[in-house]
């Protein structure tokens, strides 16, 4: 199921006050490597814009002691922010998996996908976990409304453009964003789609766990939001990770027979 749900004030201070609103035990989760210059600044910020929600930061040994950082802010947070240490670089998708798992075993009602590295802005935290109270999952769109990115190269557009066209047609999946790494899932989804058997683990772990959900018969909702391209840092984009995404839209509609008999029992 999918649909576009436009967040406006009204609809958003509605379920602000609402009772589930507040009940609903949110926590982001933030895959680290190497990025001791943006944690701080990343963690504080969410922390500041949404204090009902818990952070875990997911660290795989980053060289640059961003771990060290995170588990002395962790101190200091009186509970909110949580530090979970991998042993090795394994993977975007490997990352978010160990977090969520933590957290489902944890009691959390919903987990929020968000980079290290301030592309992603804490304001619309606000609006994602608004339309979480009705959507199984939100993703925060920057193609919803034309392109909302900022200081992208016209090639680099063209790109993502061009990649969530290729994966909307291999896959059938109408969702503009396709790649977003921006986003949030209910509980029940997490626990329904198979986390133990999905393959992907560079971007692509994206499109993957947006499949999953939607022949699943999850609702899928997107609100707007303005990327902003990191401004500390380096990418973590690689010729690997590139070729994973061209190959796995692939094998996603190839294998989707199974795949929706599997997740409808």
């Amino acid at each position: 199921m999918f649909s576009q749900l436009p967040i406006n004030e009204a609809v958003t201070q509605g379920l602000r006050d609402s009772v589930e609103y507040h009940k609903m035990r949110t926590i982001v989760v933030i895959p680290t490597y190497n990025e001791a210059d943006n944690i701080e600044k990343i963690t504080s910020s969410v922390l500041t814009v949404q204090p009902g929600v818990h952070i875990l930061v997911v660290d795989d040994s980053s060289p640059d002691g961003t771990g060290d950082i995170a588990d002395k802010l962790s101190a200091a947070s009186e509970g909110r922010l949580h530090v979970l240490h991998r042993a090795s670089k394994d993977g975007l998708g490997r990352a978010y998996i160990a977090g969520f798992d933590w957290a489902l075993t944890r009691g959390y009602d919903a987990m929020i996908e968000m980079d290290a590295d301030l592309s992603h802005d804490p304001m619309y935290l606000e609006s994602i976990i608004a339309a979480g109270q009705e959507a199984d999952v939100v993703i925060g769109s920057r193609y919803l409304n034309g392109i909302s990115v900022i200081n992208w190269p016209l090639r680099r557009i063209l790109l993502s453009l061009g990649a969530n066209q290729y994966v909307r047609s291999m896959i059938r999946v109408p969702i503009h964003d396709c790649t977003s790494g921006y986003r949030l899932y209910r509980r029940h989804v997490l626990e329904s789609i198979g986390l133990d058997n999905v393959r992907s683990n560079g971007y692509s772990f994206q499109v993957e766990m947006s499949f999953r959900a939607h022949i699943a018969g999850f609702k899928i909702v997107e609100v707007p939001i303005i990327f902003m391209e990191r401004r500390a840092g380096q990418s973590k984009m690689s010729k690997g990770v590139i070729w994973e995404s061209i190959k796995m839209p692939v094998k996603l509609r190839l294998r989707e027979r199974a795949l929706r008999k599997q997740l409808r029992k």
